[in-house]
């Protein structure tokens, strides 16, 4: 029987139509569904959206339609997104369908008769944006913090769920479960959340009085459900809760996937409701950052939202797809723009895959008649350590592409890709062809085409449309895929006549502003000079406290290959693993560095050194009229993440 995994993202809101911060969590899902079935697993993917509450009612008033046609609307262009980006997902739960209804009140009424909710009296100030009640001191001057408006007091008498009393509970799951919720900075989180304060228990209706809206109590037809307590059930209801097979087979290896800003309801308000209906809670939360557009959040009410189709039309849905999962370190915030995107389909997918794919096909083309030469034996050019490079490689790519760090992940991919391409330099095969040494020339291009055909199946989770493509050209859509084969490199057809891809991912040209743009920028530049920086020199505290520097340890070193002076480190940084590139390799060898505890700039924008991206800066040291840097290490008592200051 294969094993299971099942992924979900959070069901997204119908208050605005989807936007590349939707497209990201669903592309990351869509990805980890595919790579999971790719592996042999029996994968289920979820999604949809959540339809019902205060937003929704007034949104509907707004438009001058009814909750439920405006529901239908805009749920219906998540589900027309999703398949304009070819995602495969399994099911697309709405909140408001029947099966999902039926279970929300079968585990309001379960938790209910247990003596888990209570009838009482609230008063509090209010957010409709938000939803939810705010404490005086959780307000700025009065107002939501997040959405900057006034909010009104409201008292009324409402049903609570008794949160409070998993507390303790939950505490020692996690700690039991340092996995549970992932990257640690949000178990952290959500850690000091339990034990800094008292949980208070959940307000979970709204008087009908308020809001028609919603899922009617089923113990008091006066009250509907508020939405956490009916949001959340649906990773549940889509899966037939209690007795289905798909919830007795896929709910034992769930993995959530959401943003930050809903940790705390995933975090804490999910398991505890869980427990007290008596379901085992998830295998883990996953929980990533923000894209941020010039250095801000992207919102609607900024102005700066980007649709996905708008991405994927002028860039390529491939190109897309690559870019979100290599451009986020998951767990943190990542840089959204267009110079960003156009260098990863630059540098990553024209320069590196893109030119091996297509240098290779051509020379064989140019040596062979296009047709897949058999390898010799007696001249086997380095088959053994391409090998042994794959089979690290895949194993590295996989292992953290299962635990959500994709970026880190294809790395590992491409330094594979990028030693191919020095595999190519190295052996001149127009050199070999022109000395007529056939045998080597074969088991070049032959060891080349299998490499290929190997990578273009990893990485047809994320690159779908051209790794296909690369697959069918190669005449190999019929192969096994698992591991242990793709590392044989013996899966290619001796004879076989290799189809023409023309070129996979063109290169793009940045576009250049026009003067009224580039002297708007040079401005905004000078005014972020004048604030950072004093007449005196002097730095204000406030612009020093943006600098998160942390503990880090180093994991490996290793040579940046055509550089003498760049190392590429591996470290923990207490938050992640990350790849930072350091100009020490003249005063440090990798082979003294491994286990090293350095202190690291953490949230400094990732930066292309040498075709390889740094995710941060380590610091050093230089003693007057000496140019030799002397790395600040720390004691190693000090933990991993541990932030100076």
């Amino acid at each position: 029987m294969k094993k299971k995994f099942y992924v979900t993202t959070p069901i997204y809101y119908v208050n605005a139509e989807p936007h590349i911060g939707h497209a990201y969590t669903t592309v990351l899902a869509d990805y980890m569904s595919r790579l999971h079935t790719l592996l042999g697993y029996d994968s289920y993917f979820l999604t949809g959206t959540d339809e019902h509450g205060d937003k929704i009612d007034q949104a509907a008033k707004t438009h001058n339609t009814t909750p439920q046609e405006y529901a239908d609307r805009i749920s219906g262009l998540f589900r027309k997104t999703w398949a304009d980006l070819g995602i495969g997902f399994s099911d697309f739960i709405r909140t408001t369908e029947k099966r999902h209804v039926d279970v929300v009140q079968k585990i309001l009424q379960k938790v209910y008769d247990a003596g888990d909710i209570y009838f009482g009296s609230y008063g509090g100030f209010y957010c409709v944006g938000c939803e939810r009640f705010f404490t005086e001191k959780e307000m700025v001057d009065g107002k939501c913090p997040d959405h900057d408006r006034k909010l009104d007091f409201i008292e009324e008498k409402n049903y609570f769920f008794k949160m409070s009393k998993y507390q303790d509970w939950l505490i020692g799951h996690i700690e039991k479960n340092p996995d549970f919720i992932r990257p640690e900075r949000y178990r952290n989180e959500v850690m000091a959340l339990l034990k800094g304060e008292v949980l208070e228990d959940l307000c979970i209706s709204r008087p009908k009085s308020r809001l028609q809206w919603g899922i009617t109590l089923p113990f008091d037809q006066d009250y509907v459900t508020y939405v956490w307590f009916d949001a959340l059930i649906n990773y549940i209801s889509a899966i037939g809760w209690p007795d289905g097979e798909k919830f007795k087979a896929y709910w034992p290896a769930v993995q959530h996937i959401i943003a930050k800003d809903i940790v705390k309801p995933h975090g804490i308000f999910w398991p505890t409701m869980l427990k007290a209906a008596g379901i085992e809670p998830y295998r883990n939360l996953n929980v990533h950052g923000y894209w941020n557009m010039q250095d801000a959040k992207m919102s609607k009410s900024l102005g700066n939202v980007v649709t996905p189709k708008d991405l994927a039309d002028r860039y390529g849905n491939d190109q897309m797809r690559y870019f979100f999962l290599r451009e986020m370190s998951f767990g943190n915030d990542a840089k959204f723009s267009e110079d960003v995107i156009i260098d990863r389909i630059n540098f990553d997918l024209a320069n590196d895959w893109g030119n091996l794919v297509n240098r290779t096909i051509n020379m064989l083309g140019k040596f062979f008649n296009g047709a897949l030469p058999a390898f010799n034996t007696a001249e086997a050019a380095d088959r053994d350590d391409l090998v042994a490079r794959f089979r690290s490689a895949a194993a590295d790519y996989i292992a953290l592409a299962r635990r959500f760090q994709t970026s880190a992940g294809l790395e590992k991919l491409w330094e594979f890709i990028r030693y191919l391409n020095k595999y190519i330099d190295t052996l001149k095969p127009w050199q070999l062809a022109k000395d007529n040494n056939t045998a080597l020339l074969s088991s070049v291009m032959r060891n080349l085409l299998e490499a290929i055909y190997s990578i273009a199946v990893l990485l047809s989770p994320v690159l779908v449309s051209s790794s296909a493509a690369i697959i069918a050209a190669l005449g190999a859509e019929g192969k096994p895929r698992d591991t242990g084969t793709l590392a044989s490199f013996t899966n290619l057809d001796d004879g076989r006549a290799v189809g023409q891809l023309g070129i996979l991912f063109p290169r793009l040209e940045k576009r250049v502003p026009d003067a009224g743009e580039a002297k708007k920028s040079e401005t905004k530049k000078q005014g972020e000079k004048t604030m950072a920086v004093g007449a005196e020199g002097l730095v204000d505290i406030s612009e020093f406290a943006k600098i998160d520097i942390r503990v880090a340890k180093i994991l490996t070193a290793a040579k940046v290959e055509g550089s003498d002076k760049l190392l590429e480190l591996r470290i923990d940084s207490g938050l992640d693993e990350r790849t930072i590139v350091a100009g020490i390799a003249k005063w440090y060898g990798p082979e003294t560095l491994p286990g090293k505890k350095i202190l690291l700039v953490a949230n400094l924008k990732p930066a292309t050194i040498f075709k390889r991206t740094s995710n941060g800066m380590l610091l050093a040291a230089k003693a007057p009229g000496d140019d030799r840097p002397v790395l600040i290490e720390i004691d190693d008592a000090i933990p991993a993440g541990a932030k100076l200051g």
